[in-house]
C-alpha cells in the first residue's frame, strides 16, 4: 500500500483534500467554541442583554458559515478535477472501529459515537461496481444522499429501511448526487453543520473521523416537524449542538418521556392542541409561540425555564452574579406576564367572533390549571423584586377580570346615535342594547360554557359581569342631562325589559339566572334620584302641557270668538276632556313602571291643576277686560262646568284626593261670580242712578231697562250646573235689589205728601217687576222681594204708629239693617227730628230680638249714606 501511494502522484492530491477537509473542520470547532463562549458583559438590563447576545451570535455565525462555504467549494473543486484511473488506485483505509460486515442491514443510530461506523457498514451493505467502490467522490456523494434519504420526520423512528441501490450508470463529477441538492449544495450545508461540533485535532487529520462527524451532525439535527427558528437568544439557548454526547442522550431520553399528552375537551374529543416539549426554547421563540396563541407549548417552556432558574438560585450560583439572576428571572415574568395579556386578549375576544373557538377556550383552561397545580403548595408570592420566579401567578383572576373587561367592551360597543340625530335616541339605544346582551348571554350559554369545567360556573360570572358592566352604563347615561321622555325610556327598561323574557328572564337563561342573587341595577341613591328627577321633569311637562291648552283655548276660541260647545242644556269646554286624557295617559304609563310613579303621577297633576285654574281664570278675565263681553259669560259658564267636571273626574276616575282642588274651584268660582257682577254693573250702573228721580217718575223705561240687561246675563247663568246655577242667579238678584235700595235711601229733596206716595206706589210695582223677572230665571232667594216693600211703605204712609210697626217688621225680616239704614228711610219719608230719635232709639232692641239667617245679608252690604237732609 506505501508503494502504491508513492508509485500514484494522484493520490497525493486525494491526501490535501483530506487535509483541506480536516482544517475546515478545526476551522469550524474554533469558530464554533467561541461562539459558544461568547458572552456580552451585562447591563442590568435582561432585555438589552439578551438582544446583544443574538445580534454578536448572529455575526460570528455569518462569518463561520461564510469560511466553511469558501472551504467546500475548494474541496469539491479538488474532488471534480481528481483523474478517476489515478485515484480509483489509492484504496481506503480501513477505520479503526468493526465495520459492520456486508451482508447486515443498517440498523437506526442510537448514539453519537455509534454514527460513523453505522454509516460505514450501510455503505458497504450496497451493491457497488469495482469503479463506485474505489472512488472517494462516490463514497462521498453516497453518504451524504443516505444522509438526506434518512431525514424524513414522517417516517417511523424503529421502521427499518434498506438504501435503495445506485443506478448501474456512474454519475459524472458535474451531476449532482441527490435529486433535491446538488453536491455543492450539500458541501456547503456539511460544512455549515460542522461549525457548531467540537472536534479535536486528532480527528480533523483522519478523513474517516471526519465523515463521521458528518453524519453524528446530520443525526442530531432536530426533527422537521419542531420550530425552524432555533437562533441562540443570550444564556437562555439550549441546543444538542453545544452539548457534551452524554449529555445529549440524556436530554434525548427526558424530552421523549416529557411530551404532553394532547388536550381532550369534556367529551373526550382531541381539542386539537399539539404535544408540548419541556425542554425550553430561547425567550423569543416562546414569545412567538405566545403571539401565535399557543399558550400549551409556551407554558411548558416558560415552567421548564423557571425551573431551570429556581433550581440554580437554590444551588447559589448566582451569589457572584446576582445581576444573572435578575435578568433569568426577569425573563421568565415578562413571559408570564405575555402569557398574562394573551389569557385576557383571548378571553375578552371570545364574544367578538361570531363562532366560538373552542380549541383556544380550552387551551386557556388547562395552562390556568397547570399553573394552579404548579404553585398548589406556595401559601404567598414573595414580596421583594428579586422573588419574581416561583411565585403564583393568579391567573383565573386574570379570567374573571378578562371576563368583566368582555362585559364591559361589549356594553360599550351598543350603538348610540346623537340627541341631535334622534329625539329617541335614548330609547333606540337601550333597544340595542338589549338584543345585543340577550345575543350574548345566549351564546355564552350555548356555546362558551360547554368549553369551561363546572367549577367556573361561567354563565354566572358572565351574568354578573353583563350586570354589573350595564349598571355603570347606565349610570353614565344618567349623567347627562336628560328630559322627560328619555327618563322614561330609562326606568321603563330597568323595571320592565330587563328582567323580561327577552333579556334576563328568557326561557333559555332562567336555569342560569337567579336574578333575586343579583345586586340592584342601579344603586339606591341612584335609583332614587332617577325616580326624583323623573317625577319633577313630569311636573314641568304637565305645567308645560297645561300652558299650551291656554294659548289654545286664546288663539283658537277667544280671538275667533266661536260660540262655547254646548252639552245637553250646559255649556261645556274640551278642556276637561283634555286634562284627563293627558292626565290619565300618564298616570298609565307611570302605572306600569311603578304603582308609587302612579300616586305621585296624580299627585303631581291635582298640584299643576291647583295652580292652573287661577292663572286660567285671570287670563281671562284680562283677556275680556278691554273687549266686547258677548261670549264672556257664556264661556265663563262653560269653564265653570268644564272645572267641576274636571273635578269629579279626578275622584271617580282616578280615585284622586280632591278636597285641596275643591277648595281651589270654590274661590275661583267665587271670583267668577263677582267678574259677571262686575260685568252686570258696568251694564246697568248709569240706569240705576236715575231711580227717584223725575225722569224716573215720568216713565218705567229705566227698570225696563235695567231688568232686560240683568235678564240677558241671567239667561246665560241657567245653563251652570246645579247648585252653582243658582248661586250665579242670586247674585243677580241680589245685586239689583241692593242697588235700588241703595239709589231710594240716598238723601235727595223733600218730597210732598202726594209725591211720596206715587213714589211709594211705584217701588212697590218695579218690586213685583224684579221680583217675577228672577223668578222666572230661576232665583229661589224670595226672601229679597219684600225689602223694597218695606222700603215703599215706609216712604208712602202717613200714619206714625204704621211706620214703627213696618220698621219693626223690617227688622225682624232683614236683622242686618242698622239704624243708620232707618234713619235713611226716615230722611226719606220726611220725618223731623225728634220723631226720627224715639223710633230709632227702639231699633237696638229689635235688633237684639232678631234671629239672624245665614246666607241673608243684604243690608250689610250697603253702605248708609253719611249725610242726611230733612225736607
Amino acid at each position: 500500500m506505501q508503494l502504491r501511494r508513492k508509485l500514484h502522484p494522484s493520490f497525493r492530491v486525494g491526501a490535501a483534500v483530506k487535509q483541506t477537509a480536516a482544517g475546515t473542520f478545526a476551522w469550524g470547532h474554533r469558530f464554533s467554541s467561541s461562539y459558544r463562549l461568547f458572552s456580552v458583559t451585562p447591563s442590568g438590563n435582561p432585555e438589552e442583554d439578551e438582544e446583544e447576545n443574538l445580534t454578536g451570535g448572529r455575526e460570528i455565525s455569518c462569518q463561520a458559515l461564510r469560511r466553511a462555504r469558501n472551504c467546500c467549494c475548494q474541496l469539491n473543486q479538488l474532488l471534480l478535477h481528481l483523474p478517476k484511473t489515478s485515484y480509483c488506485q489509492g484504496e481506503i483505509p480501513e477505520p479503526n472501529e468493526k465495520m459492520a460486515s456486508p451482508a447486515e442491514p443498517a440498523s437506526p443510530v442510537k448514539r453519537t459515537e455509534d454514527e460513523g461506523t453505522d454509516c460505514v457498514s450501510e455503505l458497504n451493505s450496497s451493491p457497488l461496481s469495482n469503479l463506485e467502490a474505489k472512488s472517494p467522490e462516490s463514497a462521498l456523494k453516497r453518504v451524504l444522499s443516505f444522509r438526506r434519504s434518512k431525514q424524513c420526520p414522517a417516517k417511523d423512528k424503529d421502521e427499518k429501511k434498506n438504501i435503495p441501490e445506485p443506478s448501474e450508470k456512474a454519475a459524472s463529477p458535474a451531476e449532482p448526487a441527490s435529486p433535491v441538492k446538488s453536491t455543492e449544495d450539500e458541501g456547503t450545508d456539511c460544512v455549515s453543520e460542522l461549525n457548531s461540533s467540537p472536534l479535536n485535532n486528532l480527528e480533523a487529520k483522519s478523513p474517516e473521523s471526519a465523515l463521521k462527524r458528518v453524519l453524528s451532525f446530520r443525526r442530531s439535527k432536530r426533527s422537521p416537524a419542531k420550530d425552524k427558528a432555533s437562533e441562540d437568544s443570550g444564556s437562555l439557548r439550549r441546543n444538542k449542538g453545544f452539548l457534551p454526547k452524554a449529555f445529549q442522550k440524556k436530554e434525548e431520553d427526558s424530552s421523549a418521556k416529557n411530551m404532553t399528552d394532547t388536550s381532550v375537551n369534556k367529551s373526550g374529543e382531541n381539542t386539537g392542541a399539539e404535544s408540548i416539549q419541556q425542554q425550553p426554547l430561547s425567550v423569543m421563540e416562546i414569545n412567538e409561540l405566545i403571539q401565535k396563541k399557543q399558550l400549551l407549548e409556551a407554558y411548558a417552556s416558560i415552567r421548564c425555564l423557571e425551573k431551570e432558574v429556581i433550581s440554580e438560585r437554590e444551588a447559589k450560583k448566582y451569589e457572584d452574579n446576582p445581576i444573572e439572576y435578575a435578568r433569568k428571572a426577569k425573563d421568565v415574568d415578562l413571559l408570564c406576564n405575555s402569557v398574562t395579556n394573551s389569557i385576557k386578549s383571548i378571553v375578552e375576544e371570545t364574544l367578538d367572533q361570531f363562532d366560538i373557538d373552542e380549541s383556544l377556550l380550552t387551551s386557556v383552561v388547562t395552562v390556568i390549571s397547570k399553573e394552579e397545580e404548579a404553585h398548589a403548595d406556595i401559601q404567598s408570592p414573595g414580596s421583594s423584586e428579586s422573588d419574581w420566579v416561583g411565585r403564583p401567578r393568579k391567573w383565573r383572576e386574570v379570567w374573571k377580570e378578562a371576563v368583566r373587561g368582555s362585559a364591559e367592551k361589549r356594553v360599550r360597543k351598543v350603538p348610540i346615535s346623537l340627541k341631535e340625530d334622534n329625539v329617541s335616541w335614548l330609547a333606540i339605544h337601550l333597544g340595542f342594547l338589549r338584543k345585543h346582551v340577550s345575543e350574548d348571554l345566549l351564546k355564552i350559554k350555548q356555546s362558551v360554557q360547554k368549553c369551561y369545567p363546572d367549577d367556573y360556573k361561567v354563565c354566572g360570572r358572565y351574568f354578573e359581569s353583563f350586570h354589573s358592566a350595564i349598571s355603570s352604563h347606565l349610570q353614565d347615561l344618567l349623567q347627562r342631562p336628560l328630559e322627560f321622555n328619555e327618563l322614561y325610556a330609562l326606568l321603563d327598561w330597568i323595571v320592565n325589559t330587563y328582567y323580561s323574557k327577552t333579556l334576563l328572564g328568557h326561557p333559555d337563561l332562567q336555569a342560569e339566572v337567579k336574578t333575586e342573587n343579583l345586586p340592584q341595577l342601579l344603586p339606591s341613591e341612584t335609583w332614587d334620584k332617577l325616580k326624583k328627577d323623573y317625577k319633577d321633569s313630569l311636573a314641568e311637562k304637565i305645567k308645560h302641557y297645561l300652558d299650551n291648552i291656554l294659548k289654545l283655548e286664546t288663539r283658537e276660541k277667544w280671538k275667533e270668538e266661536k260660540q262655547p260647545e254646548t252639552s245637553q242644556t250646559k255649556y261645556d269646554s274640551s278642556l276637561s276632556l283634555d286634562i284627563q286624557t293627558f292626565i290619565g295617559q300618564h298616570k298609565n304609563e307611570s302605572g306600569k313602571i311603578l304603582e308609587s310613579l302612579e300616586t305621585a303621577t296624580l299627585e303631581i297633576s291635582i298640584r299643576e291643576l291647583r295652580e292652573f285654574i287661577p292663572r286660567f281664570r285671570k287670563a281671562f278675565v284680562e283677556w275680556y277686560k278691554e273687549r266686547e263681553d258677548l261670549l264672556f259669560v257664556p264661556y265663563l259658564v262653560a269653564y265653570v262646568n268644564s272645572f267641576r267636571d274636571l273635578i269629579r273626574s279626578l275622584q271617580t276616575t282616578f280615585n284622586a284626593d280632591s278636597t285641596e282642588l275643591e277648595n281651589v274651584l270654590t274661590d275661583v268660582t267665587m271670583s267668577f261670580r263677582k267678574d259677571v257682577l262686575d260685568k252686570l254693573e258696568q251694564k246697568t250702573q248709569p240706569l240705576f242712578k236715575k231711580i227717584l228721580t223725575n225722569a224716573w217718575m215720568l216713565n218705567s223705561e229705566i227698570l225696563d231697562s235695567i231688568m232686560s240687561t240683568t235678564v240677558q246675563f241671567c239667561q246665560h247663568l241657567k245653563h251652570l250646573e246645579h247648585p252653582v246655577d243658582k248661586d250665579f242667579l242670586g247674585d243677580a238678584h241680589k245685586y239689583v235689589v241692593r242697588e235700588y235700595i241703595i239709589q231710594a235711601i240716598n238723601p235727595r229733596k223733600r218730597m210732598k205728601t202726594a209725591k211720596r206716595e206715587k213714589v211709594g206706589k211705584k217701588m212697590k210695582e218695579e218690586a213685583t217687576v224684579i221680583r217675577n223677572s228672577f223668578k222666572e230665571l230661576g232665583s229661589n232667594m224670595d226672601w229679597l222681594n219684600s225689602a223694597i216693600h218695606y222700603i215703599a211703605n215706609i216712604i208712602s204712609e202717613k200714619n206714625g204708629h204704621k211706620i214703627k210697626d213696618y220698621i219693626e217688621e223690617m227688622c225682624q225680616a232683614y236683622p242686618d239693617v242698622r239704624k243708620e239704614h232707618i234713619e235713611a228711610v226716615l230722611t226719606c219719608r220726611g220725618l223731623d227730628r225728634i220723631k226720627k230719635k224715639s223710633i230709632i232709639q227702639k231699633i237696638d232692641k229689635l235688633q237684639a230680638n232678631a234671629e239672624s239667617v245665614a246666607d241673608r245679608t243684604l243690608f250689610a252690604e250697603i253702605d248708609p249714606p253719611t249725610l242726611v237732609t230733612c225736607f
